[in-house]
């Protein structure tokens, strides 16, 4: 058990049989009244979005996640196959877990998977990822006006924008979380 005002971004408590992970915490006190938690928090299982008020001192369930690394092996339709790196069990994984993850996936990386009494819950990916462009749109010459960009296509599928100089067979890093070129990488 933990009081509420101990959450914070990214914690995970259990509450009337939902798994529920804090996006945004604020602590509220009014004048001469109590203190108030005011959390947004995602149901891990089902994704629904849902702002939720605590009274200060109430107590939840804390819940403590399986950490595993798994490998990504390949993908059928929805289902997407990855292998415990440890046992070398098969696990598979549907389309809802993916959803933010998988433009940002090449066969055999390795990520970390969150696990809770054996169901996996979520894919914790590096901060940026390296993928080869395969396809850039053309650049115009003496388009240089306030640092241009055009869109490029990654391995993955994932478009995104870049700068004029960045062509089709370079390697380009991308944040995972917003999608956003970084930096190219040397070959």
């Amino acid at each position: 058990m933990a009081e509420v005002q101990t959450l914070r971004k990214g914690n995970i408590y259990e509450e009337d049989g939902h798994l529920w992970r804090v996006l945004e915490y604020q602590h509220i006190k009014v004048a001469r009244g109590g203190a108030t938690i005011r959390l947004k928090v995602r149901n891990v299982r089902t994704g629904a979005t849902v702002e939720k008020t605590y009274n200060n001192g109430t107590r939840l369930n804390d819940v403590e996640l399986d950490k595993s690394n798994v490998q990504y092996l390949y993908h059928d339709g929805d289902v997407y196959h990855f292998m415990n790196t440890e046992t070398f069990e098969q696990i598979e994984l549907g389309a809802e877990i993916m959803e933010d993850v998988k433009d940002f996936l090449q066969e055999n990386a390795v990520v970390s998977m969150e696990s809770y009494e054996g169901e996996p819950l979520s894919l914790k990916l590096p901060t940026a990822v390296d993928l080869r462009v395969v396809w850039a749109e053309a650049a115009i010459q003496g388009d240089t006006a306030n640092a241009p960009t055009k869109t490029i296509e990654l391995e993955t599928g994932l478009k995104t924008q870049a700068p004029m100089f960045v062509q089709e067979g370079d390697i380009v890093r991308v944040d995972t979380r917003d999608g956003s070129y970084v930096t190219r990488v040397k070959q």
